[in-house]
């Protein structure tokens, strides 16, 4: 599925990007669900709140009940200080998470893709096993910022395995929130482990290299239906959006079955619901 340039590409800079993976069409049906998924949802009924800081305080119930099932969170900045939405719910949404990909139909047709686990192979996964699905909305206006952070935080594995498969499913610019990315970084150490005993969030430190900055990070701009591949190890960050037009993207965390998975990662699966590969 990948040349020897991008495979090349991949093992050097720790991440490739894939222009027109997906169609318009499939991007259309993958939108309008999400949409629905949001018009269905009672925010009285529960208010969790996505951030990428202070998650040991901030990983309550709502976010922990979501391993295995499909939720809706609002950005940080969606509420105004007597604590109603400023503007309507589908403006106000950070993301739907977290396993849209086994659960709903329309986010399983998405995921379930031949060309997809033909990729997964190509990049060093001989059995993909895909633990997390997020749809990421990025609102304008008020789009949070995702910390400079490292996937094979929450998806820890012996040896390190876990690849990221980030679909753009509007473009995504410099303006709007665009992923930022440390070429090369994916051979820094892991530096944070977030772990999960019963209903206790711990995130561990564990080596203190210091995260990039502007003169070592580059921007992954790229255009709705590019698929953005990238290692568990890759820095990576994403900018508050402050335009007018949100970014919205779906993205799916796998890692290799030949390895071994934490128990102590945040989601887990048995037979009751195992864990599926791309097909």
């Amino acid at each position: 599925m990948l040349s020897a340039a991008q495979k090349e590409q991949y093992q050097r800079d720790g991440y490739i990007v894939i222009p027109d993976f997906k169609s318009a069409q499939e991007i259309a049906a993958l939108r309008a669900r999400a949409a629905q998924i949001v018009a269905e949802f009672d925010p009285t009924v529960a208010q969790g709140i996505f951030t990428t800081k202070d998650q040991e305080k901030k990983a309550d119930e709502y976010f922990l009940r979501s391993d295995n099932t499909i939720r809706c969170f609002f950005e940080e900045e969606a509420f105004g200080p007597d604590g109603q939405l400023k503007q309507d719910k589908s403006l106000s949404i950070n993301k739907i998470g977290h396993a849209m990909h086994d659960l709903d139909p329309v986010f399983r047709a998405f995921s379930a893709d031949p060309r997809l686990a033909a990729v997964a192979r190509d990049l060093g996964l001989a059995d993909a096993q895909v633990w997390q699905s997020m749809y990421i909305f990025k609102q304008p206006g008020i789009g949070g910022e995702v910390r400079w952070h490292q996937d094979a935080t929450y998806f820890e594995t012996d040896p390190i395995s876990v690849t990221t498969f980030w679909f753009a499913l509007e473009d995504a610019t410099l303006d709007n929130g665009c992923l930022w990315a440390q070429p090369g970084g994916h051979r820094t150490p892991l530096r944070e482990r977030f772990v999960r005993t019963g209903d206790d969030i711990k995130v561990e430190k564990l080596d203190n290299t210091p995260w990039p900055d502007d003169s070592t990070a580059v921007p992954l701009e790229c255009k709705a239906g590019a698929l953005v591949c990238f290692h568990g190890l890759l820095p990576h960050y994403s900018a508050p959006n402050r335009s007018p037009v949100s970014r919205h993207a779906y993205t799916l965390h796998a890692t290799d079955a030949n390895t071994a998975y934490s128990p102590r990662n945040w989601i887990q699966r048995d037979a009751s619901f195992p864990v599926r590969g791309f097909l």
